[in-house]
């Protein structure tokens, strides 16, 4: 028999199992980016995207549970990539003035890594007609943003300065 050629949903969904597993991983990663962070507004800020990342998790499950597919992960090597260098970064720099500007930059990549690829699914979840998973998207979409614009003002307000 043969086999059937994939098609957008596929995608969806194999995008979906990559995003979950990111976030996971994510989640694992944030409390040893807020510990190994020197300045307190950057610690607080991987914290509350930790608490964010939770959420996150919760509104992938409710769109799994919408198409009909149990939550399941698959490895995401962009976003094991982006970890990995994230620890590099934190051991290269132990004790370094520029330790949080290099923990700064790999959340970024965190950052825009999810904002890519949420973006991704809301345009093909419109296309699908995936109503009710579209809300769920755009609000991850926001918070990601909203990270990712803090996390650029962290840098140019003093986290830069003092790496200099």
């Amino acid at each position: 028999m043969p086999k059937q050629p994939k098609g957008l949903s596929d995608l969806f969904y194999e995008t979906l199992k990559d995003i979950y597993y990111a976030e996971k991983q994510i989640l694992r990663a944030l409390p040893k980016m807020a510990r190994g962070a020197h300045a307190a507004q950057l610690r607080e800020a991987f914290e509350q995207h930790r608490a964010e990342t939770e959420g996150q998790i919760e509104r992938l499950e409710s769109i799994f549970e919408m198409i009909g597919k149990a939550p399941r992960g698959k490895t995401c090597d962009a976003i094991i990539g982006i970890i990995d260098e994230s620890k590099e970064v934190m051991e290269d720099f132990a004790g370094s003035e520029a330790l949080d500007a290099g923990i700064l930059s790999a959340a970024q990549a965190v950052e825009h890594y999810e904002i890519s690829r949420y973006g991704t699914l809301i345009a093909w979840a419109e296309q699908l007609g995936l109503t009710d998973a579209v809300p769920l998207l755009e609000e991850t979409l926001a918070e990601e943003k909203r990270t990712d614009l803090l996390l650029s003002k962290l840098a140019l307000s003093s986290i830069n300065a003092e790496a200099a």
